[in-house]
């Protein structure tokens, strides 16, 4: 069994207004969805997130990096702040008073929801943080998820006569030199020495791309030289190993923030892998993650040092014929699918000596893993349009090359781009992925109504289970959360009432689902649960 989670950055644009500030927009955005939840929950989903146990500078190497050393992206341990003027000179005070904004007249930035997951404003972006889960199959669901939360948001912006549209897009880039992230979350025994992570995944993360990238049309950051590429955000990456998200990116990130019991945990912050509509490509991008991490803590991890990784990440990524071979640093070269097989057999032979239930999870998702792993590596190694259906930039750039025909287009024409955009809308009727989707042109492993299940209800087995049913049994109560705590305000009680939430596994609906059925009321329910208060001395 594995924790692990999705982080999705969406890009934002307002056709009608290209002035318009992005995070105003984003902004915009995380209000519309709690006008939504307040509409359909007792006691309205609007809980703040709680930053006390934010540490961003915590480095997996053994330091902290000083406050003053910073990037300002990477201070995420504080809320982000609009100017309260700029704000209401954008939208109208009295609009913000009436649709529900805090007294000093900004946007709400922040909220936890029911399903368990985190929606707010990151770097002028509106971000989905999932609920933790523990299998690939879950991810993929819970990430989904996300892109039906993101809707709701658009859709109801959009039924606003006074407001510009806004479009949401689950890309990486603007092509504009801009990246924006998609993240990955593993929870990993901090016994581990980091160093074998890094030996473990960096080919690993340099070669993944070719069965989880999304696709794009460009190469560069800026995307200025004409052509495709396998990856979104390979471009973007300047470092093997780093602390930083948004500036030098590095293929292994080193933030050390377990938000959890943190002498027994390790949360690996995964920076490198592209926003994935494809549910294939999703499963694999996290379950071969999975898979490999296993390898890591059980020291099986094959042993392949690449020459220059961020030279060889960038080589792989801009050429779709897959053939470019990388050097290693014992002066061998092999391709990227070479690299994906070794990993793949290191991966079956610790399946076949553990048993298949216990090198993923305990119900199966190993052997699907494994499967769809070798049967993708199987077809791009021998017929790689084959594995369009599955894999996503194999997908796009089947549909890309339809228009080059029909249309005698160059790769630097900017109607490529145009369609490369569209693929990423996340409005079924608009976005070309969910086109093909209905066409049954992509596989699909979840089907709409669980994902429509996941947006508005938490995974059962992990603690993201209490969080969520807290904020929308007890919302009004509830005045903050965040992965590791519950923060109670509840009349009568002279104090706030933190319920930490250290353990993963534990908060779950086996574990906690009776407490909520019992309990109409915070009080009885807090009452059950912490006991009552001691008695005052003497």
């Amino acid at each position: 069994m594995r924790v692990m989670g999705s982080e999705t950055e969406y890009g934002i644009h307002a056709p009608s207004a290209p002035g318009a500030n992005a995070t105003m927009m984003s902004a915009r955005v995380i209000q519309a969805y709690a006008q939504i939840t307040r509409q359909k929950t007792a006691g309205g989903a609007e809980t703040r997130w709680d930053y006390t146990d934010e540490e961003p500078l915590h480095d997996a190497r053994g330091w902290t990096l000083e406050r003053s050393a910073a990037d300002p992206s990477q201070l995420t341990d504080q809320p982000p702040v609009l100017d309260a003027e700029a704000v209401a000179l954008a939208y109208g005070r009295q609009e913000l008073e009436a649709d529900g904004s805090d007294e000093t007249g900004s946007l709400l930035m922040n909220m936890v929801l029911g399903n368990g997951a985190r929606l707010y404003v990151d770097h002028a972006h509106p971000e989905y943080s999932s609920p933790e889960v523990t299998n690939p199959l879950a991810a993929v669901t819970w990430d989904a998820a996300g892109d039906l939360v993101a809707l709701a948001a658009v859709r109801k912006l959009a039924a606003d006569p006074e407001l510009p549209p806004i479009n949401l897009y689950k890309n990486n880039t603007d092509n504009k030199s801009v990246s924006y992230g998609s993240h990955e979350n593993y929870l990993m025994p901090r016994s581990v020495p980091f160093g074998e992570i890094v030996r473990g995944l960096t080919p690993f993360f340099v070669t993944r791309q070719v069965i989880c990238g999304a696709g794009r049309v460009g190469l560069s950051q800026d995307g200025s030289r004409p052509g495709y590429q396998i990856s979104q955000r390979a471009d973007f990456f300047e470092a093997e190993v780093g602390l930083e998200t948004t500036i030098r990116r590095p293929i292994i990130n080193t933030r050390d923030e377990p938000h959890a019991t943190a002498d027994k945990y390790r949360r690996l912050h995964v920076i490198i892998g592209d926003a994935n509509l494809s549910q294939v490509s999703n499963y694999l991008k996290f379950g071969t993650t999975a898979m490999v991490l296993s390898l890591i803590e059980a020291g099986q991890a094959p042993r392949i040092e690449l020459h220059e990784p961020v030279a060889a990440l960038q080589e792989v990524s801009h050429d779709t014929s897959l053939s470019t071979t990388v050097r290693l640093l014992d002066g061998r070269r092999v391709t990227a699918l070479d690299i994906q097989w070794i990993y793949y057999e290191a991966a079956a032979k610790l399946a076949q000596e553990t048993g298949v239930s216990d090198a993923v999870s305990g119900d199966g998702h190993t052997q699907g893993v494994l499967e769809r792993w070798e049967s993708v590596l199987t077809l791009l190694g021998s017929n790689p349009p084959a594995a369009a259906s599955s894999v996503e930039w194999l997908a796009k750039l089947a549909l890309l090359e339809g228009y080059r025909r029909r249309d005698g287009l160059e790769w630097g024409d900017a109607r490529l781009g145009l369609v490369d955009l569209q693929w990423s809308d996340i409005r079924p009727e608009k976005g070309l992925y969910y086109r093909m989707l209905a066409r049954e042109r992509m596989q699909r492993l979840v089907d709409d109504g669980a994902i429509a299940r996941a947006a508005v209800e938490p995974p059962a087995d992990t603690r993201a289970f209490f969080r969520g049913k807290c904020v929308s049994t007890f919302g009004k109560q509830v005045v903050g959360a965040s992965w590791d705590s519950v923060i109670f305000d509840v009349p009568g009680i002279g104090k706030l009432q933190r319920v930490p939430t250290r353990e993963p596994l534990r908060g779950t609906e086996s574990l906690t689902g009776e407490l909520f059925r019992k309990h109409a009321t915070a009080e009885g329910f807090l009452g059950e649960l912490l006991g009552p208060p001691p008695a005052p001395r003497g």
